[in-house]
């Protein structure tokens, strides 16, 4: 009887300290992409990053129409008061779930959008022999979003459910 009651304590604390992770986990991925995105939107407000992003969206066939309509640091302080924007949302999880989950939606199509750029701005280093090798300049700047188009679907996935829980339980 002893043994076994060990075990099932064991068992029951590695799962307490599981979720503990999980929760702790769950925090740093939500406001880590809100601190991200939102410092990134503010770096749009300098000259360094709109000419860094310049020929990103120059070459997206989403995007270059802007420069028509837009002078680069127009454009690159528009998207950065819309990322700003995004990470706000995402932030206001607790207390407001939709919000949350409307930035978590906007960050998507952001993040599906900046993913564009990898087929549309040439991204691979040819002197490392091209795919897969990233260039600095392009790739591997890029390649990033893929963990923030990740994070971005799971708060918005979080966020919708609590919300359909908090309607359903209206």
């Amino acid at each position: 009887m002893k043994l076994s009651n060990a075990g099932e304590s064991s068992r029951r604390s590695s799962v307490n300290i599981g979720s503990r992770f999980e929760a702790i986990g769950s925090l740093v991925l939500r406001y880590g992409l809100v601190l991200v995105i939102g410092w990134i939107g503010l770096m749009k407000f300098t000259a360094y990053e709109a000419n860094g992003i310049q020929p990103l969206v120059a070459h997206s066939p989403f995007l270059s129409w802007m420069y028509g309509l837009l002078t680069v640091e127009q454009f690159s302080k528009g998207l950065g008061t819309v990322e700003v924007i995004i990470a706000v949302l995402i932030g206001l999880r607790h207390w407001s779930a939709k919000a949350s989950a409307l930035g978590s939606g906007l960050a998507v199509i952001m993040f599906l959008t900046t993913l564009s750029f990898v087929f549309s701005t040439p991204g691979w280093e040819p002197s490392l022999g091209g795919f897969p090798a990233l260039s600095g300049s392009v790739g591997q700047f890029l390649v990033k979003d893929v963990v923030l188009l990740g994070a971005s679907i799971w708060t918005l996935g979080e966020a919708w459910t609590h919300q359909a829980q908090v309607a359903a339980a209206s």
